[in-house]
């Protein structure tokens, strides 16, 4: 308060933070931060994950993020590769602010994923579908050993009709 004019509106937020960060934070610990913001990825960590790191270390380089386009592009650099497509092409549009862009990020990711889990549980039903049969040489799939009971089992089973839901 000492600091301002006279008869002056009261500090904003981001103002009292840049400067109390200014005056207790040593400049070695900033340009650490700052420098840790620079080449923030997300890497391992989910959306929701990066974008609390990005807003932790973001107050360190407000140099680098004059405007919200700037702040937008630079959370876009930052993310993995499972949906920094659908997320740069979001930021084209020039109504995208980094809190619809956080959103994307995070609903493209979730479906992602999904999309993944289920891929993989019906790919892991169809493998063990085919357990008991054999491929290539009368070679098991299974554990890739030789073809004995496991193929004259699938082989008898083929013709047998499948049940119906009265008979489960």
């Amino acid at each position: 308060m000492e600091s301002r004019e006279e008869g002056s509106p009261p500090a904003r937020w981001g103002e009292f933070t840049y400067a109390f960060m200014d005056h207790f934070l040593p400049a070695k610990t900033k340009a650490t931060r700052a420098a840790k913001f620079e080449s923030l990825k997300q890497g391992s960590m989910n959306v929701w994950e990066y974008h609390i790191e990005f807003e932790r270390l973001s107050k360190y380089a407000i140099h680098m993020l004059p405007i919200m386009e700037a702040r937008v592009r630079r959370f876009v650099q930052g993310l993995s590769p499972l949906v920094i497509t659908e997320a740069t092409t979001a930021s084209l549009n020039s109504d995208m602010n980094y809190g619809k862009m956080v959103a994307l990020a995070q609903a493209t990711e979730t479906h992602k994923l999904r999309n993944r889990m289920e891929r993989e549980g019906s790919n892991k039903a169809r493998s063990a579908g085919n357990l008991g049969g054999s491929s290539g040489g009368g070679k098991s799939t299974f554990r890739g050993g030789s073809s004995g009971p496991s193929e004259s089992f699938a082989q008898s089973s083929a013709s047998v009709p499948p049940l119906g839901p009265s008979q489960q």
